[in-house]
């Protein structure tokens, strides 16, 4: 490789490692040509770059963009190295995770993963990565947590007006019971003006 073409894939992957914020390091050595491909079409499937590169090359690349922001995972480029790009930062674990029981194999093995700023080193980190909440679920739970108080109110509101509708039918219930009350009541204050005439018949000493 010529010193013009290493740096024509030194750009490459600086464009690479500057679209996307996640990237997963691979290590596919004694994987097969068929198998490679085989990785490569589950990659595509699931819009996840797949790139081989020169350990060298990859660590040029990032060392360019920010050096300090991916020094976790220099210590992670070495043997044969897979790139795998992706939108979705579980994806690439995922595809790995599949691979691996369809084949009934170890391999690809994880050397390292860098997730949104973080840093995931090992591959006994596949597992963890496979169960990363991605944004738009992360928004869904927030949303559901949101939703949960709105409809919590919203059941009190309608049992407040539930009450509301059996109260005119009860008053209107008691109104003609108030009416007939109020009839019996009316006769004994007539009677009043009788017990007046006949003190005013009574004779004087």
């Amino acid at each position: 490789m010529t010193k013009q073409e290493k740096n024509d894939v030194i750009e490459v992957l600086k464009g690479k490692f500057s679209q996307y914020n996640n990237f997963y390091i691979t290590d596919t050595e004694s994987l097969t040509v068929a198998q490679v491909t085989s990785l490569r079409s589950h990659c595509f499937d699931k819009q996840v770059e797949m790139k081989v590169a020169k350990n060298t090359l990859i660590k040029k690349a990032l060392e360019s963009i920010d050096a300090e922001k991916y020094a976790g995972v220099f210590d992670s480029l070495h043997q044969v190295t897979a790139l795998m790009f992706s939108e979705n930062p579980k994806e690439p674990a995922l595809i790995l995770a599949g691979f691996r029981k369809e084949s009934k194999g170890e391999k690809p093995v994880l050397k390292a993963a860098f997730i949104n700023g973080d840093v995931f080193v090992g591959d006994n980190q596949l597992k963890a990565l496979t169960q990363i909440k991605t944004k738009n679920e992360l928004i869904g739970e927030i949303i559901g947590l949101l939703q949960a108080p709105i409809q919590r109110v919203l059941g009190a509101l309608q049992n407040k007006d539930a009450a509301k509708e059996v109260v005119p039918e009860t008053v209107a219930e008691v109104a003609p019971v108030a009416e007939v009350v109020v009839e019996v009541a009316s006769p004994a204050v007539e009677e009043a003006p009788v017990a007046e005439s006949k003190a005013e018949e009574t004779p004087e000493a």
